[in-house]
């Protein structure tokens, strides 16, 4: 079949879940489909050859066959009731994903909205953008906390500051930055900020007095090493040193700015942020919650820090209002599908593969999107929230965008 692929497999599509599949072409480009992981049980990359089969059958043969060679497809069409079954390619090279453009930009679905293979983000290094960028958010967050006296407190804070973690409020603050222009020095001081402060928020979050955690991140959680008293006075300072920090360590950038980020950052912590989810949260325990209810939490909860994440890279990187409001809207979208992808793990995956207590949702009866939604719908909405997100990507350059393209996928499609 050539050296595009590396092997072939038999899928079966069912005709129900044509009119999803359907609006995920007229969103997605073809890299994009590629990229991202699954659609249920469904890989969009397999879902793209559903449409392909689906316009066929609406439009005629000539947009399935003009494109035949490049998909390399064997396609049979069976009886309306039952289902698509194709064999398409296990793996694509996106390299060589667009056969006709002007085949599939002719062809228009539902509301005569264009359908383009064209990718709007450029093949892009993923993996070495995260890494570069991880080992210098490190090495800024160990330069901040110098192991000093007192040393039990200096030691407790750098234990759950350095242990390591994605890092995403920190990627996303540097990558908002760079999209509007500025650089990653300029966003720093603001990245390690948000840092300790989703760190701080952990060491309070496994207390016993709040979720009771005993593990996180794969080691044994702060108050398990250095006691509950030092775990909140390690929490406490966290928190006052990433104002400091911002404060003291932002360069190059209008004081005017500087102050409008420490506002953001600010209000995504306290009774308006996080604290109002966490309240909410304990409060709600063992009562039964609505959608709307659960949305509430999460938004304030998790969604806030990182949207300020966003938002204040934007700010530092000198963005106009329209860039923030657009930044801003991308942020809710990828800060609640970041909550709904936590609740999907915490049911689908292992302690020892999250780094944390597995299931501990389940065993508290707690509300969460799979408990309310069902596993399959979660998941849907799931690939919902990266759709908008992707969406107001579009009104950047796909070149300075494609890093926060490509971490709103990692926060969809992360195993941990």
């Amino acid at each position: 079949m050539g050296s595009d692929f590396e092997a072939t497999r038999q899928v079966t599509v069912s005709r129900g879940d044509w009119k999803h599949l359907l609006y995920k072409l007229v969103q997605y480009s073809a890299q994009t489909a590629y990229q991202l992981c699954k659609v249920g049980s469904i890989s969009l990359s397999l879902a793209r050859m559903a449409i392909s089969a689906t316009i066929s059958s609406r439009y005629g043969g000539s947009f399935l066959q003009q494109n035949l060679d490049h998909f390399k497809i064997s396609v049979q069409t069976i009886p309306r009731s039952q289902n698509i079954r194709m064999i398409v390619p296990k793996k694509i090279n996106p390299a060589s994903h667009v056969a006709n453009s002007s085949a599939l930009e002719a062809t228009q679905v539902q509301e005569k909205k264009p359908l383009s293979l064209d990718s709007p983000f450029p093949d892009f290094r993923f993996d070495e953008y995260m890494n570069t960028k991880a080992i210098s958010v490190n090495k800024a967050l160990d330069d901040a906390i110098p192991l000093q006296e007192p040393i039990k407190i200096h030691e407790a804070m750098r234990y759950s500051l350095l242990a390591g973690g994605k890092r995403v409020r920190p990627m996303l603050c540097i990558a908002s930055c760079e999209l509007v222009g500025g650089d990653e020095s300029l966003a720093m001081p603001m990245a390690c900020a948000l840092e300790m402060i989703h760190t701080m928020s952990l060491i309070h979050d496994d207390l016993p007095c709040m979720d009771n955690d005993d593990l996180r991140r794969g080691k044994p959680t702060n108050h398990k090493v250095y006691g509950e008293e030092t775990a909140v006075l390690a929490g406490d300072a966290l928190l006052s040193l990433a104002f400091e920090h911002v404060a003291a360590k932002t360069g190059n950038v209008q004081a005017s700015r500087v102050v409008r980020a420490i506002a953001e950052l600010a209000s995504s912590v306290g009774s308006q942020g996080l604290v109002a989810g966490q309240i909410v949260d304990l409060s709600s325990e063992g009562e039964q919650v609505d959608l709307n209810h659960l949305e509430y939490i999460h938004v304030h909860k998790t969604s806030k820090l990182l949207e300020a994440a966003v938002v204040c890279g934007a700010i530092m990187g000198g963005a106009n209002e329209a860039e923030i409001e657009r930044m801003r809207k991308y942020a809710k979208c990828i800060g609640l599908l970041f909550q709904v992808v936590d609740d999907i793990l915490d049911v689908t995956k292992s302690s020892e593969e999250l780094g944390k207590t597995a299931g501990k949702d389940l065993a508290t009866d707690k509300a969460t999107y799979p408990k309310l939604m069902g596993l399959e719908r979660a998941k849907k909405f799931a690939d919902e929230l990266v759709a908008m997100a992707t969406e107001e990507l579009s009104h950047f350059d796909a070149v300075k965008a494609a890093p926060l393209y490509h971490l709103a996928n990692y926060i969809a499609y992360r195993q941990n």
